[in-house]
């Protein structure tokens, strides 16, 4: 992973400026659609195309257990990930509606259902070996998609807390700013949360390389995530992130190199309250305000017809010249 974080290719500038050059002249007031014209002017950077469309979204959905949930730190116990992991593999998941509605499809990923992480609060999290193992399954099951536009999404019972870590590890100050209610803890399960962050973040003081981080406080799925978004910046394909527990996963890439994420859209913030926060640091704009928390990629998802909307918006309506004629008084 850091070898491929060291060599990342950039976009098309060509294509991106064609198409930021149309959409400012396309039959609309001009800035009415702002935001969507410098998402299609994105897309068609990352897709190498004057032309950007979403034809193909694809969503991978990585699956793992925690050995931080011996804490109590969430309201549901682990098993719940192996079940979720199978609705989503028989396209019973709310991410399988989504995805469906969206012409999208859907690959589950098992990076360590069964198999929990170390409890992050006294040990690593992953050692190096498995953390290898994790991205180069991640790796290929990105190398196998036809896609156009990725979405990554998780599911792991216990990763909110894993999320925190990371993020108060690099961004500092008090564990209760970074954690939030994840499930739905009470009072007390939001306490020992709390504990546990400050338990992991003490572990690890001093460590500095930002994949060791990720390493020692991450998770499986976040591992996965974090790869995934790296296979696809090398395959030029641009990536829709999804909620807290996405974002924190690609804290330690944007840290390893400010560069990393260019290729990635955020699809919406979450009711985390952490969330905001990293996407400030990050100095990404979400294009959904929700208040969702499910995860599976589905807040990300939601925002595929957008990215597919701004396409449209640009490539599919005229210019001013192309409508009324080149040198038309007063157009």
């Amino acid at each position: 992973l850091a070898e491929r974080l060291s060599d990342l290719p950039g976009p098309d500038d060509s294509a991106h400026h064609t198409v930021a050059a149309r959409a400012a002249n396309v039959l609309r007031p001009s800035g009415a659609l702002q935001w969507l014209d410098d998402v299609a002017a994105w897309k068609a950077g990352w897709q190498r195309s004057t032309a950007p469309s979403v034809e193909q979204p694809a969503v991978l959905v990585f699956a793992g257990d925690h050995g931080v949930t011996a804490a109590g730190v969430s309201s549901y116990p682990s098993d719940v990930t192996a079940a979720m992991l199978t609705a989503t593999q028989n396209g019973q998941a709310t991410i399988n509606a989504f995805a469906r509605s969206a012409g999208a499809s859907v690959t589950a990923i098992d990076v360590g259902v069964g198999d929990p992480t170390g409890d992050m609060r006294t040990e690593s999290a992953l050692t190096p070996e498995r953390f290898d193992a994790i991205t180069q399954t991640a790796f290929d099951a990105v190398d196998a998609l036809d896609t156009d536009l990725l979405v990554l999404g998780e599911l792991g019972i216990g990763n909110t807390t894993a999320a925190a870590a990371i993020a108060a590890a690099f961004a500092g100050g008090e564990a209760a700013v970074w954690v939030g209610r994840g499930t739905g803890v009470d009072d007390e399960g939001l306490a020992r949360k709390q504990a546990a962050v400050q338990e992991s973040v003490r572990r690890i003081a001093g460590v500095m390389d930002p994949l060791e981080i990720l390493r020692e406080v991450g998770g499986s799925e976040l591992v996965g995530m974090a790869a995934a978004c790296i296979a696809a910046r090398h395959r030029s394909i641009p990536v829709v992130l999804d909620g807290y527990i996405c974002t924190a996963s690609m804290l330690p890439l944007h840290r390893s190199n400010e560069e990393a994420l260019a290729h990635c859209i955020v699809g919406h913030c979450s009711a985390e309250p952490g969330h905001r926060l990293l996407l400030d640091t990050l100095d990404k704009k979400p294009l959904l305000d929700l208040d969702m928390r499910l995860g599976e990629g589905s807040g990300a998802m939601a925002a595929v017809p957008i990215v597919k909307m701004a396409c449209a918006g640009v490539v599919e309506v005229p210019t001013f010249d192309e409508f009324f004629g080149k040198g038309v008084d007063g157009v």
